[in-house]
């Protein structure tokens, strides 16, 4: 008798709303070829160093944000003297943000001091009415809360406009907004997102909304008479379907193709194959939790690389490939040599998980903390002048 068919490996799949993959974990190398971007290589991070003066950032030392579109373009651009703006949002779907929420924004900043340019963020509150079971009224009173923490991050307010949708759709916006819809098929936006007959009409009208920040006539008090601005979009990989619809209608419509830096996923603590979830608390960590919330979480969900007795570990080592207290180092941990000396000692035995967490117990606390410390300085009149449509009087300096 024939022996049955091996089973099928789950696809993995990467989209704007879910992120699921098979055993081994996400499959950048594929989702590379599949999206049609490129490998951030370490010639693109060594130029990036020497055009901003400074150290490239940990997340692209250690190749966190892997890939792009059209980076060198802009880099060109800037080696020639002239400016670009950022561009990277949230959708305010929960009262506080976990840290893989604060990846793009830690990196978005460090973009924005190292190369002394523009930015603004989008606050997709419609977006959060559309797919999850939210009023208009929370949805925007989420984005607010969700400003604060992004305010936190230590933006620069003479570079930085806050919007949120239900507050600036309108005007120069939404006649961009229409521009790109009139060029997009409903067939090509099935392709792209994977809508379905039984979704709503509200979830295939908003991708032009995600587009058209990308633009910068979007912004005539930002940047006026500068229609051909370039723009830099860093963001997680997922939001990468949005830009790719963008790029194809720019053109188009007159306007220049946004450039993209894209990162990896950040793990939840259960490990790869797993989704952070705001239903489950204990696969992230929030910038609410309190020391004794991170030191439970991590000590009791963190997937382990670890052997399963002492006696093994000192013998075999720890897998690194899987142990997601070395992922989240990986994120936090400034210092290359110290995270180099801890993977080479847990890789051989010498430290065993639990040393490993504490390390990362004292590195989470005390960025939650730094962080709660900004996010209390944080005030309602501040949060009103960041998402005030004001000229930006140091925008370029």
């Amino acid at each position: 008798m024939a022996s049955a068919a091996p089973e099928a490996e789950q696809e993995q799949v990467v989209n704007p709303w879910e992120v699921s993959a098979g055993k081994g974990g996400i499959d950048y190398d594929k989702l590379v070829d599949q999206f049609g971007c490129q490998r951030l290589d370490a010639a693109i991070i060594g130029r990036i160093g020497r055009l901003t003066g400074r150290a490239p950032h940990r997340f692209l030392r250690r190749g966190l944000f892997f890939a792009h579109r059209d980076l060198n373009e802009i880099l060109d651009l800037y080696e020639k003297g002239e400016k670009f703006y950022l561009y990277t949002g949230r959708g305010p779907s929960s009262e506080a943000l976990h840290l893989g929420h604060l990846v793009p924004f830690m990196f978005t900043k460090y973009l924005q001091d190292a190369f002394k340019v523009p930015l603004v963020i989008q606050l997709t509150d419609d977006e959060k009415f559309l797919w999850k079971n939210l009023t208009v009224e929370e949805s925007k009173r989420l984005a607010r809360e969700n400003a604060k923490d992004i305010i936190a991050c230590g933006f620069d307010i003479e570079r930085t406009f806050i919007f949120s949708d239900f507050n600036f759709v309108g005007g120069a916006f939404y006649e961009n907004m229409v521009k790109v819809a009139r060029c997009v098929t409903y067939n090509k936006v099935v392709g792209i997102f994977g809508f379905t007959p039984e979704d709503h009409i509200g979830k295939s009208s908003f991708p032009p909304v995600q587009a058209v920040p990308s633009f910068p006539s979007s912004f005539p008090h930002l940047f006026p008479g500068n229609d051909q601005l370039r723009c830099l979009i860093p963001c997680a990989i997922d939001q990468d379907p949005y830009f790719r619809m963008t790029r194809d209608v720019a053109p188009r419509i007159g306007y220049q193709k946004p450039s993209l830096i894209e990162s990896r996923f950040f793990p939840a603590l259960q490990g790869e194959n797993t989704k952070m979830s705001a239903s489950d608390p204990n696969s992230a960590i929030y910038v609410t939790d309190t020391n004794k919330e991170i030191k439970t979480k991590v000590n009791k969900y963190a997937f382990s690389g670890g052997q399963d007795s002492v006696e093994l570990h000192r013998k075999l080592g720890a897998n690194l490939e899987v142990d997601v207290s070395i992922k989240w180092l990986n994120f936090f941990l400034e210092d290359d040599d110290e995270l180099e000396n801890i993977k080479k000692e847990y890789k051989e035995g010498k430290l065993l998980t639990g040393e490993v967490k504490q390390i990362l117990i004292k590195v989470l606390s005390e960025m939650v903390e730094r962080h709660k410390r900004a996010r209390a300085q944080v005030t309602e009149e501040m949060v009103d002048a960041f998402m005030a449509r004001r000229p930006l009087p140091n925008m370029f300096g």
